[in-house]
């Protein structure tokens, strides 16, 4: 192989972990600017959504598409019950103790997760063949799934916010909470809304990556971490700046495992403490 088909193959899949990535820091986003709250229960959305996709596949033997649809609405559901029960009866705390209510519900998500099975799960590959020739380069056709998806739904997010009358109002929300309240925006709403996006995202990554990575009852935890690197790194608050954050983090992985495989976890934490000594905003965060 040719330094240059290995490089395509290294970029490929730095871009599809690195999406993965993108949508677990987009989930952070949606609800930082509805709520100032940072959600570190999101890595669970995205356990749950694997877990979920596991279920509806190898147990009760859906196909891909409606076990999908169902996982996402199960996920989703569980994001509104998390912020109606957790959020919602104590919003008026403290942004603190918000934060560390959201650590109690993944601490609580994953203990019931591990009560059921400690087992790590996969389920079938996504349809087509297993690889594919590109410039020479041999790449796996779920990446490529992984990308597509990823994209359409980031775009999708984009339109959202851009043209629809709620993602304008939760807009408006991220901006200024008390005067969108005053121009008439039910924020308890869009709070409610903001958890509900954000778990679809953890949902829609959860399912993308166990067909390649598989799923277990900690594996949440990793992801969001690293998922949170993303957020932070692109700059808190900022779409782009998630998305960018997440491939960055993603090809940095990627590359740096192959010189230093031993320490691949810590090339995440490592690229963000450069980055915020140098721009503590943010790549593309505001000052």
């Amino acid at each position: 192989m040719y330094v240059s088909d290995a490089l395509v193959q290294y970029v490929l899949s730095g871009l599809t972990i690195g999406s993965i990535y993108a949508l677990v820091a987009l989930g952070f986003n949606i609800i930082y600017n509805t709520t100032g709250i940072i959600n570190f229960a999101q890595g669970e959305f995205l356990m749950l959504g694997g877990m979920f996709m596991v279920a509806c596949c190898n147990v009760f033997h859906l196909p891909i598409l409606a076990g999908a649809l169902v996982s996402i609405f199960l996920v989703v559901m569980v994001g509104l019950i998390i912020e109606r029960i957790t959020i919602r009866p104590v919003k008026d705390t403290s942004i603190v103790a918000l934060i560390i209510i959201t650590i109690g519900v993944s601490i609580f998500i994953k203990a019931c997760t591990a009560f059921v099975t400690k087992d790590s799960f996969t389920y079938p590959p996504f349809p087509g063949p297993d690889f594919i020739q590109i410039f020479n380069a041999t790449i796996s056709v779920q990446s490529l799934w992984i990308l597509g998806i990823a994209c359409v739904i980031m775009i999708g997010l984009s339109f959202y916010f851009r043209y629809s009358v709620m993602g304008k109002a939760m807009r408006a929300c991220a901006i200024n909470r008390e005067a969108a309240h005053i121009v008439g925006i039910d924020v308890d709403r869009m709070s409610q809304i903001s958890f509900a996006l954000s778990a679809l995202m953890g949902a829609v990554a959860g399912i993308m990556v166990t067909p390649t990575t598989q799923i277990s009852w900690s594996r949440g935890t990793e992801l969001g971490l690293k998922g949170f690197c993303a957020v932070i790194l692109g700059g808190l608050g900022s779409g782009p700046g998630a998305v960018l954050g997440g491939l960055c983090i993603g090809i940095t992985e990627t590359f740096g495992n192959v010189i230093f495989s031993g320490y691949k976890d810590a090339i995440a934490f490592t690229v963000l403490l450069l980055i915020l000594y140098s721009r503590p905003q943010g790549l593309l965060g505001k000052a």
